[in-house]
């Protein structure tokens, strides 16, 4: 790797310019360092109850031994189809250390969605939560599953398991009817593992610890193969960046789904390598109850994405959490807009540092500094060990401030997709470029900054708009709770902008959004159209979906046509 790249001279005192991928052999290699390391120290609290380190150790092993004992191999797909419950973790790290491969499924995913990640995944075993159970009852049958292991939530709260698993069935009605033939019950599955034997396998780091499927946000979901060495390098990566982590003494708020990559690689594996106690939020939409269970802790980081801290910043309760012993918040899954970064800097006194990856590259490629030096609006500078440039469309590098699609490479970059060398050929290069499909630019001094998805840019009478930057400027009135921007046909002008607004104050106006608009943006990216809606699609972590406003306008255009 080169050593005059420009990010360096911008790197925060303390932090590497590389760092070793093959310090673990594999993430069950650093997964057992930690259960010796930190075995009396809490690992994880949900709902009040905690677990220990050592109880993590035991319980997983014996899934693994369970999971074994059915005959499942090394290499096997195995699906974990939960939230943030305290079962995820004692699952997951079972299910690597049986030598399988985790597939994760989003628990909100519709039956259509479920059967065709299980089926490109070759899932032959699955955990899944009560409540999603009936989903999975009817695909059953078009699957290659053999094996059900059915949980509910309170599965793991102790004495209060009784209680909660009441009132989620019989009272709130959360658990619609279901009837899978031989699925095992999670605690029944966890008694017969501790009678049978566990065999740890052999797992070298080029083997595949994840098929991690994209949001399907571009087309059709796709599995990207991440190896051990891709998830262990890339812990270590933010691991060095951040410098102040103290072994044994951090607490980390999750309220991003454990099974969304941003989450699994810095809350789940980063975090239990320094020890930290990993407090889970099931529902981080309850905003109300999100809110009380932040005043509980004395937390020191916390990750989120812009639409749950822009919820928070619109809670009058929120200003009564304690962020004294905050070091970290760190945002990634979409950009965050200047007006909700500005505004938590204020309330909090906490910077929140802007981060960007994939599902392709295990996910972190760029981070701001966590020194102070932060630039809001940018998602930083490359992580040690990784290269990212600027192409321009004619394949060329793009210099100085002038947008480009981001390429990057390092040891963090997929072996590639999941049974579909033909996609992979798309995006990956020869000589181990992946091409992220996002328009940036990089400054002087090695920040980078996201312009738009390549597949989001609205194209005006020959001008590119990026619909990051129009809604970054709505999102700054002061009566806007949420917005997008979409491109909509134009016979004039190719494409023109259309705004989706959520109000703040009800007494926002189209005519005063226009003005204001008028304001701030050039003519070419002023919106033609602005529809006030009480609320935005958005994907089960709170990502805005524009694909879902464009699906709705493309509809309406046929059926007026």
């Amino acid at each position: 790797m080169k050593s005059d790249y420009p990010w360096f001279k911008s790197y925060p005192a303390g932090v590497p310019h590389e760092i070793n991928p093959e310090q673990y052999s594999s993430l069950v290699d650093m997964l057992e360092e930690s259960f010796r390391k930190f075995s009396d120290l809490p690992a994880y609290e949900f709902m009040g109850c905690v677990m220990s380190y050592r109880e993590v150790e035991e319980k997983s092993k014996h899934f693994a031994a369970y999971l074994q004992s059915l005959g499942l191999k090394k290499g096997d797909k195995f699906g974990i189809q939960m939230p943030n419950v305290m079962q995820y973790p004692v699952a997951l790290f079972g299910a690597l250390r049986a030598g399988l491969t985790v597939v994760n499924v989003n628990p909100l995913y519709t039956e259509r969605e479920m059967e065709h990640q299980y089926n490109d995944a070759e899932v032959k075993a699955v955990i899944i939560l009560a409540n999603f159970a009936d989903k999975l009852a009817h695909i059953l049958p078009k699957t290659q599953i053999k094996h059900v292991i059915v949980t509910e939530i309170g599965d793991m709260l102790g004495f209060k398991r009784f209680l909660v698993n009441f009132v989620v069935k019989y009272v709130k009605k959360m658990v619609p009817k279901y009837n899978i033939p031989g699925a095992v019950g999670f605690l029944d599955a966890l008694s017969k593992g501790e009678k049978a034997q566990y065999v740890r396998p052999e797992i070298n780091n080029q083997e595949l610890a994840f098929l991690q499927y994209t949001g399907g946000t571009t087309g059709v979901s796709k599995g990207a193969m991440l190896t051990h060495r891709n998830m262990v390098a890339n812990l270590l990566m933010i691991k060095a960046w951040m410098l102040g982590l103290e072994e044994g003494k951090e607490i980390a708020i999750t309220p991003l789904p454990l099974y969304h990559v941003f989450a699994l690689t810095v809350n789940c594996f980063l975090m239990f390598n320094v020890g930290a106690k990993n407090v889970l939020i099931a529902n981080p939409r309850d905003i109300p109850g999100f809110i009380k269970e932040l005043k509980k802790h004395k937390f020191t980081t916390m990750t989120g994405l812009n639409t749950l801290f822009n919820a928070l910043l619109n809670h009058p309760e929120f200003k009564e959490v304690d962020f004294s012993r905050a070091k970290y918040v760190v945002a990634g899954g979409m950009a965050t807009q200047r007006p909700v970064a500005e505004r938590w800097k204020e309330v909090t006194g906490t910077t929140i540092a802007e981060g960007y990856g994939l599902s392709e590259t295990s996910p972190v490629l760029s981070c701001n500094p966590l020194d102070g030096t932060a630039r809001i609006g940018t998602i930083g500078l490359p992580m040690p060990s990784t290269e990212m440039k600027i192409v321009k469309e004619d394949g060329t590098e793009a210099v100085i401030d002038e947008p480009g699609e981001i390429w990057a490479r390092g040891p963090q970059v997929m072996k590639g997709y999941w049974n579909r060398p033909d996609e992979t050929a798309k995006v990956m290069t020869e000589d181990g470029w992946f091409k992220t499909g996002d328009i940036g630019a990089m400054d002087a001094d090695g920040f980078f900054r996201i312009v738009d998805r390549k597949k989001d840019m609205i194209l005006v009478s020959g001008f590119n708009v990026y619909p990051n930057e129009v809604e970054e400027v709505v999102a700054g009135h002061p009566k806007v709770l949420e917005v997008a921007a979409i491109g909509v046909p134009d016979p004039q002008s190719t494409e023109r902008v259309k705004l989706f607004v959520v109000k703040k104050d009800p007494s926002l106006t189209e005519e005063e959004l226009m003005a204001y608009c008028k304001e701030n943006l050039a003519g070419y990216k002023l919106p033609k159209y602005i529809e006030f809606r009480d609320e935005l699609p958005k994907s089960n972590v709170g990502k805005i979906l524009r694909r879902k406003l464009k699906e709705e306008e493309m509809k309406k255009t046929e059926a007026s046509a």
